[in-house]
């Protein structure tokens, strides 16, 4: 089964919550990507940006849920946490490469394979997103389908 996962700018919530059966494209600015799970990488990303464990980052509710398909099997909208958004807006490209490789080992460490050069490419575009998301005061949001 495939995943797309976008992530996407938005002024708040419910602007973010109004596209969920379609999508952010052609509504609000996004970066496309598929195939993996973003929730943990949610987590793990913030993580390993923090110096904190995925345990005490999933204590508080990252990510947070905008919308949730429940049975419904629609898709998802997550917010990303300030703390994340912030980490990434100020990473310098050394500081992102050295995020994704201690993804990547995590991913491995779990039995995955990951490309090392896609997880800097997801990382270094999020880090451009939440760049654009600090200038023009909005969120930075992922809907998953």
């Amino acid at each position: 089964m495939s995943i797309v996962i976008k992530f996407f700018v938005a002024p708040d919530a419910e602007a973010a919550a109004a596209v969920v059966e379609g999508g952010p494209d052609g509504v609000f600015e996004s970066l496309t990507f598929g195939n993996f799970d973003v929730e943990e990488a949610l987590i793990e990303w913030e993580g390993i940006f923090t110096g904190r464990s995925f345990e005490e980052v999933l204590d508080d509710d990252v990510p947070e849920t905008v919308v949730d398909p429940d049975d419904s099997g629609g898709p998802l909208i997550l917010a990303v946490s300030g703390t994340l958004r912030d980490a990434l807006c100020t990473a310098v490209e050394h500081r992102l490469a050295e995020v994704s490789r201690l993804w990547v080992a995590e991913r491995v460490a779990d039995g995955e394979v990951f490309d090392p050069e896609i997880a800097v490419w997801i990382l270094s575009g999020l880090a451009d997103l939440a760049r654009a998301v600090r200038e023009g005061g909005e969120n930075l949001y992922c809907w998953v389908a």
